[in-house]
């Protein structure tokens, strides 16, 4: 296996964050080159405590760069392997500029994970990079081995919503544009709910229904406390907003939206298979992303499609997903998506051979819940 070179290292230190780092966490992820992902934020942390993993806070420091430099802020979620040691998972990190930079951030960690004796073996990592031969062939070409892909936005639909709200409506795909405005002509209504209890179970129930209708995709709804948490998390911090369309005076679409940073992402959705409001669930999404510019988003992500050469593929599980998000902007992006960086060969063989299925089937037998 080809390893790290020792030229890379010196690019970045890893450390720790400090505690006034973390005091403001989201303001330093949301200066990464990439802008952060809410999969690193201090709420998504704050849920993931209390389910399974420890969370770290990790910091990619420069060396030899100029003054205007950035540090690369980090989350790392963390879980102890019986017999192997620790394993880490940098959540849509590391945040670096390109995929050239990755090997040094990489190699940087190894020599903190040596020198603080942390017991690392593995570091699983999925750095929101576009996806080509070129960032796979770095990837692979500095030692990491590709694994599958745990994120559903790892392929998904981004929206620049930069513009003004005429010239955005202008640039969606015709099938959306005209169901946003038939929607409107109708007199669909999009009310932002409370984040009551009620709601959210009202939500979970359509998630879970829509799921259930939609069989095939092989995807599963996580238990309601796991999205109370979530969903709590993010609306405390300004951050997250639930809405709804109503017919019939129930719920009959819902959508939990998130605001970080620069990015606006469309999270969570459900909705009543036997509906008559035509266009309901698009004006939900348009009413999201004229929010998600008021609050100061540049882009919008519609989370989650089939991969760009599948998108006409109607075997794939997410087919009917890919026709409604792209009915907004036709790109697909495609990310480099998950990769193991092996610290420990012998310990990571174990984990690749059999720890990780059987640490991943004890988990759920003994919680409920998903391992990851």
């Amino acid at each position: 296996m080809t390893t790290l070179s020792a030229r890379t290292a010196a690019r970045y230190a890893a450390r720790f964050a400090h505690e006034e780092e973390i005091a403001h966490w989201d303001e330093h992820v949301t200066a990464n080159p990439n802008g952060g992902n809410l999969l690193q934020s201090e709420a998504f942390a704050a849920v993931k405590a209390n389910f399974g993993w420890k969370v770290r806070h990790l910091v990619l420091d420069p060396v030899g760069a100029s003054e205007e430099a950035r540090p690369s802020y980090n989350l790392v979620l963390e879980k102890s392997i019986p017999l192997l040691g620790r394993f880490w998972y940098l959540i849509k990190g590391p945040d670096v500029a390109g995929i050239e930079e990755v090997p040094a951030a990489l190699a940087a960690i190894k020599e903190f994970v040596a020198r603080e004796r942390l017991g690392v073996f593995a570091v699983k990592i999925e750095p929101d990079i576009v996806d080509s031969e070129e960032a796979r062939a770095a990837l692979a070409g500095a030692g990491l081995v590709k694994v599958p892909n745990l994120q559903p936005n790892d392929s998904t639909a981004i929206l620049d919503i930069s513009p003004e709200p005429r010239l955005v409506l202008k640039s969606l795909h015709s099938r959306g544009r005209n169901a946003v405005r038939r929607a409107e002509r109708e007199g669909v209504e999009v009310v932002e709910a409370e984040p009551t209890l009620e709601n959210y179970r009202t939500m979970h129930a359509l998630m879970t229904g829509t799921l259930n209708a939609k069989s095939n995709t092989g995807a599963r709804v996580r238990g309601f406390e796991y999205y109370r948490q979530f969903w709590t998390e993010f609306t405390r911090r300004g951050q997250g907003r639930l809405y709804f369309v109503y017919e019939n005076g129930r719920p009959s679409v819902g959508a939990f939206v998130i605001n970080y940073g620069r990015k606006g992402t469309y999270k969570d959705g459900g909705s009543l298979q036997q509906r008559t409001q035509y266009g309901d669930s698009h004006l939900v999404q348009w009413t999201a992303i004229l929010k998600a510019k008021e609050l100061g988003c540049v882009e919008y992500d519609f989370c989650g499609t089939p991969p760009a050469d599948r998108l006409k593929d109607t075997s794939h599980p997410f087919h009917g997903l890919g026709l409604f998000k792209t009915s907004f902007t036709k790109t697909v992006t495609d990310f480099v998506g998950c990769w193991d960086f092996v610290i420990d060969p012998l310990r990571y063989r174990a984990w690749a051979s059999a720890g990780e299925r059987v640490a991943r089937q004890l988990y759920t037998r003994r919680t409920g819940q998903q391992f990851y």
